[in-house]
């Protein structure tokens, strides 16, 4: 597996990103099951995870989405998040990308492609956590749902082999509805102990 990962990690992104294409799927319910089934593996060798949430569109019920699962992890902003990265890794973990306030990790990626189940883990302190309202916010309101789902599509075929475009472009849908999202929801999760 070692070696697995230092060839993914020699790869130029041009070559991940034809190795990886963005794929979009109808939703399927057992995205929910992967998602519970990685939280209880996460949270029994995690054992300081404040809060453990699926995010992304695979939570978002009757949308198409990548079949990714997110999942975001918060922990005590007293901790340093390195303090957490080799415990992720023994969990099947790739560290995708580090900075001092998030760690960002892929598991489900080989030379061969997609695995059968893929994931992505977000490693943040308590309150990075933007993505709980857009998801939030989505799952109330079926025709912004809808209109995601549209938009995500019309940006598939064009950007299948250019993540960083394919995020742009969604960029300031998911900003607009991120900050509707915090209006609705305002204090939904503040409450959170920090030890």
């Amino acid at each position: 597996m070692h070696t697995e990962q230092q060839s993914l990690a020699a790869l130029s992104l041009e070559e991940l990103w034809q190795l990886f294409p963005i794929i979009l799927t109808p939703h399927q319910d057992y995205w929910i099951n992967w998602y519970r089934e990685e939280a209880e593996l996460l949270q029994e060798n995690l054992p300081d995870i404040k809060r453990i949430n699926h995010i992304g569109s695979t939570a978002i019920k009757g949308i198409w989405a990548k079949p990714t699962i997110d999942i975001l992890v918060e922990v005590s902003p007293k901790i340093r998040l390195s303090e957490f990265k080799s415990k992720i890794e023994k969990c099947g973990y790739i560290c995708m990308a580090e900075n001092n306030n998030r760690i960002d990790f892929n598991k489900g990626y080989n030379l061969q492609g997609y695995a059968e189940r893929v994931f992505h883990l977000h490693l943040r302190h308590v309150g990075d956590n933007d993505e709980l309202y857009f998801k939030d916010y989505l799952q109330k309101n079926s025709i912004v749902a809808q209109a995601y789902e549209r938009l995500k599509l019309g940006l598939w075929k064009q950007y299948e082999h250019d993540r960083d475009a394919y995020t742009s472009h969604k960029s300031d849908f998911v900003m607009h509805y991120t900050k509707m999202g915090k209006q609705l929801f305002a204090d939904k999760y503040k409450n959170v102990a920090i030890d």
